[in-house]
């Protein structure tokens, strides 16, 4: 028994929606047998930060219809029934077992036999569990992970059933910030628990790290730095205590886990080469197989502003503009107008009052610029930033509390490799020195086409400002005091 399509997507994620809107818009509705979706969830693509945000909150949190893909990007929703409209199938709530590359096959675990002539495989990253370092207790009541709409809802059910409780989060990421936000707009009270010196530690300075560290602590919140979790006691199949590596004991009525995730590979391991960590692709998404191609959280591309070196990015807006180029890929001729993708890496976040973005690579020397003291209790939101210079050039750039100006700014600045003053001078002008560089006509000598790429930038940012109004009614009315952010 099977079934056979010439596109098949593998995954039902955020890059699914958007590779099948993208595919779509070039293609038009979809022939029987054309395309379709596998994916183990048992329903239609979604925006997984709204997990983080929205879903979380204490009163009317964001659910399903509201944000399926791809309204993250200001752009359609895409529910069950515009599927079914554009002839795409949908096929739900349906593992894969294995895969089979040279024949051109999925197998499920039905039995079923999915064949293709071209497969986008956009399946995503897996959270780490307790027990992969060594821990215990993932399988407890009250013990949450975050990756879907399942997690999702266990976690609003425990800070349901523990009013004024302890919670313990386990990592200071993403996921542990984001969800200690919103432990805290449910009224939890919270301990965050994790091994590094400070928080986001493969993104934040030391110096933004300090900011953000005071700003919880302003909201009940206590870290508890360089140690980890080594036990947790459970009694009736809850966890009552969490035990540290230097003996300390931390009551908790509930633990939310954020300690990484892995790109799930498996499938493809001895068929597709592999590059740190993910599936290797080149430019147009193509991995080793010409009929594969892999996206999102998976894959592992070169970025042309790193000097064309391989990265692979577990964040929204990769999934989303690599799913989009991978179908104009596959869809057009390999030598055809997709060409190879040109990726700004991008990453974002709001949590309580404030928000941020960051542009580009951390690597070089760290210039901070703004006011670092302020506080939650200050009478105007903090501004502040730092960009990253390497070899006299702007490399990377995060801004807290910026304009769509000011971010449109920093990202040309990054993108366009911007020549840097001295520290101090940089420093002292902060954004002042890179609107006004932007403004001007040439900031990195001959780069014929950066005007486009200015404008290209200011688009994202506008876009990414409009699409905080999708969940705006959960944020601003429901939980002021929580993130209010785009998808």
């Amino acid at each position: 028994m099977g079934r056979a399509f010439t596109y098949v997507i593998l995954g039902g994620g955020v890059a699914a929606g958007y590779a099948a809107l993208e595919f779509v818009r070039r293609r038009g509705d979809a022939a029987p047998g054309e395309l379709c979706i596998v994916s183990e969830e048992a329903v239609a693509p979604y925006e997984r930060p709204a997990l983080s945000k929205g879903y979380l909150l204490p009163e009317g949190g964001a659910r399903l219809p509201a944000f399926h893909t791809c309204v993250g990007a200001n752009d359609q929703l895409l529910t069950e029934d515009w599927y079914n409209e554009h002839g795409i199938e949908l096929i739900l709530g349906m593992k894969i077992i294995s895969a089979d590359v040279r024949r051109k096959t999925l197998l499920t675990s039905s039995g079923e036999t999915i064949s293709y002539k071209t497969l986008i495989v956009a399946t995503g990253a897996r959270a780490l569990k307790l027990e992969e370092f060594g821990g215990n207790g993932s399988d407890a009541e009250n013990v949450c992970y975050l990756r879907n709409i399942e997690d999702a809802d266990k976690l609003v059910h425990q800070m349901r059933s523990c009013p004024g409780g302890n919670a313990i989060v386990i990592g200071g990421g993403y996921i542990g910030m984001e969800c200690a936000a919103a432990l805290v707009a449910n009224k939890i009270k919270v301990t965050i628990v994790f091994p590094g010196k400070h928080c986001m530690g493969r993104l934040f300075t030391p110096k933004i790290a300090e900011f953000y560290e005071n700003y919880y602590t302003s909201k009940g919140v206590t870290f508890i730095k360089g140690t980890t979790v080594s036990s947790l006691e459970i009694s009736s199949g809850k966890v009552t205590t969490a035990i540290l590596r230097d003996g300390r004991r931390l009551p908790a009525d509930m633990v939310v886990v954020g300690i990484g995730a892995r790109a799930n590979t498996a499938l493809f391991e001895g068929q597709l080469v592999m590059e740190k960590g993910g599936i290797k692709v080149n430019g147009k998404m193509q991995t080793s197989d010409a009929s594969v191609y892999a996206v999102g959280d998976v894959a592992t591309f070169p970025v042309k502003l790193l000097g064309g070196g391989a990265r692979r990015f577990e964040h929204v807006d990769c999934a989303r503009r690599t799913a989009r180029h991978a179908v104009a890929a596959a869809l057009d001729h390999p030598s055809g107008p997709a060409g190879d993708i040109d990726y700004l890496p991008f990453f974002y976040s709001r949590v309580f009052a404030l928000s941020w973005r960051f542009y580009g690579d951390n690597a070089g020397e760290a210039v901070h610029f703004g006011d670092l003291s302020s506080s939650s209790s200050a009478s105007s939101p903090p501004k502040f930033g730092a960009f990253w210079v390497s070899a006299g050039r702007i490399t990377g750039a995060f801004l807290e509390g910026g304009s769509p100006e000011e971010y449109e700014a920093i990202a040309h600045a990054v993108r366009s490799g911007a020549a840097a003053p001295d520290a101090a001078r940089l420093a002292r002008e902060g954004l002042a020195f890179v609107v006004r560089e932007g403004r001007s006509p040439a900031t990195r000598g001959g780069d014929s086409d950066k005007p486009s790429s200015y404008a290209w930038h200011a688009t994202v940012g506008v876009a990414a400002v409009v699409s905080i109004a999708a969940l705006a009614y959960w944020y601003s009315r429901k939980a002021p005091c929580l993130v209010k952010r785009s998808f």
